[in-house]
């Protein structure tokens, strides 16, 4: 479980085949292979590791399955490529950001970036799938950073970024058109199958 508070922002460093390694500032050693690590929001299982690249402290290496590669960006990752890292949690860790599985439900876009004061607003686009899943207000995982819902209009819902966030993950660097990974609220995802079943 993760809390959608990024703590390092890695770089892909090897992609081919569903095989990552990443490089990041986390001090790893041989007792975090097995570990979880949110890659982009993806729950991804530490498999080997080696040391660290200019500017990195390690490199770890994650094997990806094909239904991970289908429902996700991770397809599309290509050296160079700079991911929102975090590490699973703790029995002390805090819980800032709200609970987070690291099962990414699907992909979203970026449909319209724009200033907003210091903060920087998004548009974003989901499949309609998952759209009654997010809600005014309500919580979501984008790139594996707990956001809060601004509005909805159908599939299409807006969030805000203050200049930390921006700073301290990669939505600094966000396009229109970004590809995005994309978690619901796993609360949310309850109270529908809750509604479901009393229908």
């Amino acid at each position: 479980m993760f809390t959608g508070l990024i703590t390092d922002i890695g770089e892909v460093v090897e992609a081919a085949n569903g095989h990552f390694r990443i490089a990041t500032a986390y001090t790893l050693d041989q007792g975090s292979i097995g570990a979880s690590i949110a890659c982009d929001g993806a729950c991804l299982t530490v498999v080997s590791l080696d040391a660290g690249a200019e500017g990195y402290t390690s490199i770890f290496t994650v094997d990806v399955s094909n239904e991970t590669l289908e429902k996700t960006t991770l397809g599309g990752w290509s050296a160079g490529k700079k991911i929102n890292l975090e590490r699973s949690l703790t029995p002390t860790t805090e819980l800032g950001g709200h609970i987070v599985s690291g099962h990414v439900d699907g992909v979203a876009r970026i449909i319209e970036r724009h200033e907003d004061g210091a903060s920087v607003r998004f548009e974003i686009e989901s499949d309609r799938e998952h759209a009654h899943f997010i809600a005014q207000k309500g919580s979501i995982t984008l790139n594996g950073v707990s956001l809060t819902v601004n509005e909805v209009d159908q599939n299409r819902f807006g969030v805000n970024l203050i200049p930390h966030t921006l700073a301290v993950t990669t939505w600094g660097i966000k396009e229109v058109g970004d590809p995005i990974n994309l978690e619901v609220d796993l609360l949310a995802r309850y109270v529908a199958r809750l509604a479901d079943a009393d229908r």
